[in-house]
């Protein structure tokens, strides 16, 4: 079950992979200057992720105040050529050792047999770093509400 709403979110350092090299993706680094939406996948080049990536990417003006971070326990460099093939703008965060899908409570075990990945979830976490809004879907083929998470990020403004 996916931490709750009014929980202080736990802060991560994640790499990404950018034009110039690795990066650093810290949580904590919004907090106190903006929202974040949180957006964990199950692994890169599938069908339903990429559909959900490449649609949130399409729509970022929606996130208004916002940043998103999408994670996946993909490494950061099969992240990158993701993002490249699908021309995905949304900041990717590799959780490749699954310690921020465990701290969120999203793991999901066994994904077609193949081992553990993030469930497919979503957050929003207040500039005060405060869990607004959690969801992780019943099966990995279901989208989150984003209707619902916009929603909250209207209210925070």
């Amino acid at each position: 079950m996916a931490i709750p709403v009014g929980s202080k979110a736990p802060d991560f350092t994640l790499k990404s992979k950018t034009a110039s090299g690795l990066a650093d993706v810290k949580l904590s680094s919004n907090f106190g200057k903006k929202n974040t939406v949180l957006l964990f996948f199950p692994l890169a080049y599938t069908s339903v992720c990429t559909a959900e990536i490449c649609d949130v990417s399409n729509g970022l003006s929606s996130f208004v105040d916002a940043e998103v971070v999408a994670v996946s326990v993909d490494s950061p460099f099969t992240q990158e050529a993701w993002a490249k093939a699908n021309n995905i703008k949304v900041t990717l965060a590799s959780d490749l050792n699954k310690t921020v899908t465990k701290a969120y409570d999203v793991v999901f075990p066994m994904l077609a047999g193949v081992g553990d990945t993030s469930a497919r979830a979503a957050f929003v976490i207040d500039k005060n770093g405060v869990v607004q809004y959690s969801e992780q879907t019943p099966t990995p083929k279901d989208l989150p509400n984003f209707e619902a998470v916009k929603a909250v990020l209207a209210k925070l403004k």
